[in-house]
């Protein structure tokens, strides 16, 4: 990841992994209305979960990354959104091959008592 500051977002279910760059931007800002250009990335999985593509806008350019697993599958998250915000390490995590959903949530405290 370029970054800890960027923004992730996860298609949640299986997508149609034939789409390219144009297919999946379509689904970026016409589904899930985000916006292509803020150098979030977008993450997508096939039916199967052994396949992921992550979409980005690098400065001048779309950049597509795809990671296939030979004997294993993702443990792709399961909710009623659409797409779902993760950590960047969230997205780490996920593509090594752990479950998200086992992770200990972020506590954010504004006063010690």
């Amino acid at each position: 990841m370029k970054d800890s500051a960027s923004r992730v977002y996860i298609a949640i279910g299986a997508t149609d992994m034939r789409k390219s760059i144009n297919g999946l931007s379509l689904l970026v800002a016409d589904h899930f209305d985000l916006d292509l250009f803020s150098g979030s990335y977008f993450a997508f999985c096939n039916r199967r979960r052994d396949l992921v593509k992550i979409l980005y806008w690098a400065e001048n350019g779309f950049c597509l990354w795809m990671k296939r697993l030979e004997a294993d599958v993702f443990r792709w998250p399961d909710s009623q959104e659409q797409v779902v915000e993760l950590s960047p390490t969230s997205l780490d995590w996920l593509l090594h091959g752990l479950d998200v959903r086992q992770a200990h949530q972020r506590l954010d405290f504004s006063a010690v008592s």
